[in-house]
């Protein structure tokens, strides 16, 4: 294929463009994933599951206390019944009997308070560990939201980066040949790189200096052949800088 050589100069802008593009394009998909986003939206399910777990247990010491309560306020009014009947009672052997069961009653009613401020103690200590996973919880969810403001805010802004690269290239590959410029297309498609300068020997797109041979066969072209990298097969453009 044969073109003039100023518009084989212009695919390095051309290219250079299209690497912006892909460049920013590979941002946008990494801000997507969220690395960050994903590890902080697994501690917040973890969070909710500790949460639930924790808010559980307290709500079965507050069962197993308003039990106790309730327990305690039925021997309590037993204990003000038995009182009052004794204090009326004239059988000996009755008063006995309501004498023993309020001793029972006293002693049921010991064991039902220490219960209660046992359960007490603990319900203070569950509910202090409710508050502090909630409190986690919210600064996890902080932190995710101003992560996800900023990542969006980013991406916008790539977004925009990416449309202003997309229009200069646009505007820039007009300026090339069709023919040279679908061939350019199609090698950057198979193999990474469309354009490739030649500096000082060195083939930028794969960073390999050409060997003799290749410098030969090289030199031996015409400014307006169209040459292929030996390496990276991108579109070889020559400049003064190539040291031919």
């Amino acid at each position: 294929m044969k073109a003039a050589p100023e518009d084989q100069v212009i695919l390095l802008d051309v290219q250079r463009l299209d690497n912006d593009v892909t460049r920013i394009a590979h941002r946008i998909t990494s801000l997507q994933k969220g690395d960050q986003l994903t590890e902080l939206g697994t501690k917040a399910a973890a969070l909710r599951s500790e949460l639930v777990a924790a808010t559980g247990l307290v709500e079965d010491a507050e069962r197993e206390l308003a039990r106790l309560e309730s327990d305690t306020a039925t021997a309590h009014a037993r204990v003000e019944r038995d009182t009052t009947m004794l204090q009326h009672v004239s059988n000996s052997k009755d008063a006995a009997g309501l004498q023993s069961e309020l001793d029972s009653l006293q002693r049921r009613i010991g064991g039902l308070e220490t219960a209660e401020l046992e359960i007490m103690e603990n319900l203070d200590g569950l509910r202090a560990r409710v508050g502090d996973i909630e409190a986690q919880l919210a600064d996890v969810e902080a932190s995710r939201s101003r992560l996800v403001a900023d990542r969006d805010a980013e991406i916008a802004r790539l977004s925009s980066d990416r449309a202003s690269a997309e229009q200069a290239r646009a505007d820039v590959a007009a300026k090339v040949p069709a023919e040279l410029l679908a061939l350019y297309d199609r090698q950057r498609a198979r193999y990474g790189f469309g354009a490739s300068l030649l500096q000082g020997g060195v083939s930028t797109a794969s960073g390999v200096a050409l060997n003799n041979s290749d410098l030969q066969d090289v030199r031996r072209a015409a400014p307006d052949d169209v040459v292929l990298c030996p390496d990276s097969d991108a579109i070889l453009v020559r400049t003064a800088e190539s040291g031919l």
